[in-house]
């Protein structure tokens, strides 16, 4: 009995040891799918907070905005170990390099500073993490190199311990901007298609009165046991959000408005079948 308590006791010690890597990537992937995800609905007008998405639907959101990320650092990794290999460096050639690094990373600094001139260019936000990211990775390898080649040179391991950390903050800003861009581009790939969202003809009770263009509104004939005086139709479902739902016009226009209805007995609705016979 003792003997398995004792192995029970180490399982849960090694599964412990996983446990806070695995909150860190979740909160990551929470962080990248909900930066995405807010671009996304921003251009719907829509602030991503109201349609009530759980922590699931953030983390699934977030592969696609971190393909690139990912795939780019990787490449990196790969080219840097591959020209690790291939070059012999020699002391002279590591100060020269050192020096041309500096200067690149005093340009990113540069940059970094001017943000209130120069902040509002395309993709700043991208460009300056990449060069001053690139650059501290570079001069942390470099850093290890000269010890390499100089053993009278000390380790410099707080040196190389902070430019690591600038790196790791570059390439989380950098992500971040890359999963921001991601979320605008979907949300225009949508607006260009509105056509793939379900087709939702909306009964309510009460006139909405909706401005947006290409909407159809019918006064529904009044009856015995009608409750439902108006019908509105030409709109689609962009998301169903917690007990409501975001419908956004068939054609896109810079007047449109998503309109927010909740699910509740005021409303009735339909989906229409698509035009595709079997």
């Amino acid at each position: 009995m003792a003997d398995e308590q004792s192995q029970i006791e180490r399982w849960v010690s090694f599964a412990g040891k996983f446990l806070p890597p695995v909150t860190l990537i979740t909160a990551l992937l929470f962080y990248f799918g909900y930066v995405s995800a807010r671009s996304q609905y921003e251009y719907f007008g829509i602030d991503v907070d109201t349609i009530g998405l759980s922590t699931q639907d953030y983390v699934m959101r977030s592969p696609q905005p971190l393909l690139v990320p990912l795939l780019v650092i990787t490449l990196l990794a790969v080219a840097g170990l591959l020209l690790h290999n291939a070059i012999h460096p020699t002391e002279t050639g590591v100060r020269r390099a050192a020096r041309a690094t500096v200067g690149l990373l005093l340009f990113g600094v540069a940059a970094l500073l001017a943000f209130p001139l120069i902040g509002h260019l395309p993709y700043y936000a991208l460009f300056v993490p990449g060069v001053i990211g690139l650059a501290s990775a570079t001069l942390a390898y470099l850093t290890y190199l000269r010890r390499q080649v100089s053993p009278h040179v000390g380790g410099q391991r707080t040196l190389i311990a902070l430019l690591v950390v600038v790196t790791v903050i570059c390439a989380f800003w950098a992500t971040a901007t890359t999963a921001q861009y991601t979320g605008r581009g979907l949300a225009k790939a949508d607006a260009e298609d509105l056509d793939k969202f379900p087709v939702v003809i909306l009964d309510t009770k009460e006139k909405l009165a909706l401005r947006s263009p290409g909407l159809e509104e019918t006064a529904l004939r009044a009856g015995a046991g009608q409750t439902f005086n108006y019908r509105y139709r030409g709109l689609r479902l962009l998301i169903v959000g917690e007990n409501r739902l975001f419908l956004v016009p068939q054609q896109w226009t810079a007047s449109n408005t998503t309109v927010v209805v909740p699910l509740d007995s005021s409303i009735r609705v339909q989906f229409q079948f698509q035009n595709d016979p079997p």
